[in-house]
């Protein structure tokens, strides 16, 4: 069992590994995303809270995923929708599995350490503190804004394993 998301590594749209242990001391914000879901509106407040805190730390991590059927033909597809739509220049992964037995790793262990089954929809988000370890999950129709006072908070611990 991984200790913390630091354990696991996920592949950038460009092909390239991205081994999530370069966040360490960091504040990850992962989410499961979907283009042509009726809360991909949430793609700008994504990008709205990282362009406000990743100076301080916080990095926000999309993870696209077809698996509700709401994602675009590709990968290339996807990135170019996120950028022309909504400025999105966070790092997005290649799509991934969320549930059942093809499910990417690391949403595994996300939904292991929140202690909540199932993804049950596109935009589930995880707060991650410096430490690696899951501190919350909100549900999908849960906006970003709303949980701003966590992050900052997050960002003001200082404190790592």
């Amino acid at each position: 069992m991984a200790e913390s998301v630091y354990d696991f590594t996920e592949t950038e749209m460009s092909g390239a590994p991205l081994d999530l242990s370069q966040y360490r001391g960091q504040v990850l914000l992962i989410v499961n995303t979907a283009s042509n879901c009726g809360l991909a509106p949430q793609f700008k407040g994504l990008e709205e809270l990282y362009q406000k805190y990743q100076q301080e730390g916080l990095v926000v991590l999309g993870l696209p995923s077809n698996q509700f059927h709401q994602e675009k033909a590709d990968d290339d597809e996807t990135h170019d929708y996120c950028q022309r739509h909504y400025g999105v220049t966070f790092p997005m992964t290649k799509r991934v599995m969320v549930n059942g037995d093809d499910a990417d790793p690391l949403f595994t262990y996300l939904k292991q350490a929140a202690g909540h089954g199932r993804i049950k929809w596109n935009f589930t988000k995880f707060l991650i503190g410096r430490d690696g370890r899951v501190l919350e999950r909100y549900a999908p129709t849960t906006r970003p804004a709303t949980f701003e006072a966590a992050i900052r908070d997050a960002l003001a611990d200082r404190s790592e394993d």
